[in-house]
């Protein structure tokens, strides 16, 4: 492991010598970073056919970066005893290695068009502090700049121990620090929500992609790096299409599997993980984008995510262009400023207050929320652009998009982690500190928080989706319920269990009347056993459960759900679930089954709240029938005696032969007697 050239991260315990982190060069190597300028953003126009070859040369100034930060993070005793250490061997190589870099840039570009101008002045870098980035003060919530105070640094805190929660450096040496840290409660509510004017597109589709809980992970960036391995430089979560790395063609996007509930979303929704920093080794503890890099700890997955569209307070919404790409934030606006910044970071019961510099200290009982507002204005022309940003816009505060562009639907994603707030005054070693994964030299800052999102809804979907959102609908995969079931996708899969509520009713339904005298007795026996099963049914929002509820699915708690939430059940699938009448059919149904999974469980037939949903088709007939309740059960228990065996039926044939026999029989015995008489 480098050496920890980060000191405290607590208030106290200063007591180190503050003159001795600082170099000749006036910067504090205890928190240094390399600052860069970001070639990327410069080059707003690049010929598609020289796209590919900048894209790998702007990976590779990226690497660059991320090695000459490792070495001076390592050179801190050389750089506190020879000033001009940090220029001579790291800052003044890494600038050739610059401007080479970029020389190929102009030439790629050159062949195909017009030779960028300027592009060598960005070869320089150098070292800044790393607790006052360049240009980071301005228009960040409680601003941007870390306290100086809490640079100071305990000597015996220097050395990095392969934890380092006390040094102000985090697991890996850069970060985060306890200034990273705010309280949530002494934040005040900073949400404003444009008003909304007649021709507003109101409405709102949701759709649910898991929370990443079968670990898809990798370093790439297949936006902002194609074809390059680790281009990221950090771990990303993955969810929805399932082929996202930094080699897929469109073609594969568009062939893989997806986990997006919707089979017609295959969209890449993708972010930087969340580590704790509890010493814990990964499995990229060794790896480039993982421990190499400075992303170290334990990897946290998501509780719930939520991705939902929305509309434009202005105007209707058109559709997205299939394989859109959108990036929103910027991974490096510690170094770069705030620019292009969008981190907004919170706390479950306080998201009318964000944070946009700093991680959130959450009160017991609430959870730490990450929110992403994506670009909702499209030039109507381009699916990328060079910067990956200029093909993109947000609208302004009235929800006006510039000139030329057009509004679409607004990718808003939340995503929710159960952390506890980490114990600062012992620098996380109680309660581990957490952070994003980011690029080495941005010292895991909160403002560096980003999201990526590739469009590849069908076209048909899309067009659902806009039409939804232009009405002033909710729609789409738990829509409304969709932040609650996103911990338990499973359940919103079962529609397909619609089909085997219908099968059976029909077909029982004309049997009853002929056997009813006979099987009245048996009816009784099975409502009872179904009459818990209904409620189960008829909750398929039991669906969030939510796995989260970890075993509950929502089964167990699926009777409440008709009355707790009695919009999120309608819009899984169930629209007539939610109403209690619903339950006598379900429970006929059930029975039909034969197999009356949906009644043992106590809940759905297969375990996913959403057994309610295969109900949920047969429902609406049920509703009908559920005013007449006696009548309808019978119908559907008869069936189940005839096909159990002929024996009551076969009874019931013979007693009017017997009763015939007997008849004849006494008019012998009669006529016997006449003539004897």
């Amino acid at each position: 492991m480098a050496a920890n050239v980060y000191a405290s991260a607590t208030d106290g315990g200063s007591g180190g010598d503050s003159a001795q982190t600082r170099s000749g060069t006036g910067v504090r190597t205890a928190g240094a970073t390399i600052d860069c300028p970001d070639v990327g953003s410069k080059l707003t126009s690049v010929p598609e056919q020289a796209r590919g070859e900048v894209d790998k040369e702007l990976a590779l100034l990226d690497e660059q970066i991320a090695k000459a930060y490792q070495q001076l993070s390592e050179s801190a005793q050389q750089v506190q005893q020879d000033p001009g250490f940090a220029d001579n061997a790291i800052v003044n190589p890494l600038k050739e290695k610059r401007a080479a870099t970029l020389e190929r840039i102009a030439i790629a570009i050159d062949r195909v068009g017009d030779r960028p101008e300027g592009l060598e002045a960005l070869a320089a870098c150098t070292v800044e502090d790393g607790n006052q980035a360049p240009a980071q003060g301005e228009g960040q919530d409680g601003g941007a700049t870390e306290q100086p105070g809490q640079e100071q640094g305990q000597d015996g805190q220097e050395q990095g121990n392969g934890q380092g929660q006390g040094a102000n450096g985090g697991q890996a040496g850069n970060g985060p620090v306890a200034a990273d840290f705010a309280d949530i409660k002494t934040v005040q509510p900073n949400v404003n929500n444009p008003r909304q004017e007649g021709n507003a597109s109101r409405g709102s589709f949701a759709t649910s992609c898991g929370v990443n809980e079968n670990g898809l992970f990798n370093s790439d960036n297949i936006i902002a790096a194609p074809g390059v391995t680790n281009g990221a430089h950090h771990f990303h979560d993955y969810v929805g299409n399932q082929a996202n790395n930094a080699f897929a063609s469109d073609q594969d996007l568009a062939k893989a599997e997806t986990s997006c509930d919707d089979q017609g979303d295959k969209s890449s929704y993708y972010w930087p993980v969340v580590r704790l920093q509890n010493g814990a080794q990964e499995q990229d503890a060794n790896s480039p984008g993982g421990g190499i890099e400075g992303n170290a700890g334990e990897i946290v997955t998501p509780k719930q995510v939520t991705l939902n569209f929305v509309g434009n307070p202005r105007e209707k919404v058109t559709a997205m262009p299939r394989l859109l790409r959108i990036i929103t934030g910027d991974a490096k606006s510690f170094v770069n400023g705030p620019a292009n910044a969008n981190a907004s970071w919170s706390c479950t019961g306080f998201e009318d207050r964000q944070l946009k510099d700093k991680y959130p200290l959450c009160p017991q009982g609430s959870d730490v929320v990450r929110t992403f507002k994506f670009q909702s204005c499209w030039d109507g022309r381009n699916i990328d652009s060079a910067n990956h940003r200029t093909h993109v816009a947000f609208a302004d505060a009235a929800g006006t998009c510039p000139s030329g562009f057009r509004p679409i639907p607004q990718l808003v994603q939340r995503i929710v982690y159960d952390i506890d707030a980490p114990s600062l005054e012992d620098g996380g070693r109680t309660t581990p500190l957490f952070a994003v994964d980011s690029f080495p030299e941005q010292l895991h800052k909160p403002v560096t928080d980003h999201g990526d999102f590739i469009n590849i809804f069908d076209e048909d979907l899309m067009g659902e989706m806009v039409d939804c959102i232009n009405d002033g609908r909710t729609c789409g995969a738990g829509a409304d319920g969709g932040q609650d079931p996103a911990p338990g996708e499973e359940p919103q899969e079962e529609p397909t269990k619609s089909p085997e509520a219908p099968q059976e009713e029909p077909t029982k339904t004309p049997d009853a009347p002929q056997e009813q005298p006979t099987k009245t007795p048996e009816a009784p026996q099975e409502q009872p056993t179904r009459t818990p099963d209904a409620p189960q049914g008829g909750n398929d929002a039991g669906k969030p459960g939510d796995k989260g509820d970890a075993g509950d699915d929502g089964k167990g708690e699926a009777a409440k759900p008709p009355a707790d939430r009695p919009a999120p059940e309608p819009e899984s699938g169930d629209a007539s679930t939610a109403p209690g009448n619903a339950r006598p059919e379900v429970k006929a149904t059930a029975s039909a089954d034969g197999g009356n999974a949906a009644e043992q469980g106590g809940g759905s037939k297969d375990g996913n709240d959403e057994d309610t949903d295969g109900l949920g088709e047969s429902q609406a007939v049920g509703t009908a029938t559920s005013a007449a309740p006696t009548p309808s059960v019978p119908s559907r228990t008869e069936p189940q005696a005839v096909g159990q065996g002929g024996l009551a039926d076969t009874g019931a044939q013979l007693w009017p032969a017997a009763a015939g026999a007997v008849l004849v029989i006494a008019g012998f015995v009669v006529l016997r007697r006449v003539r004897r008489s």
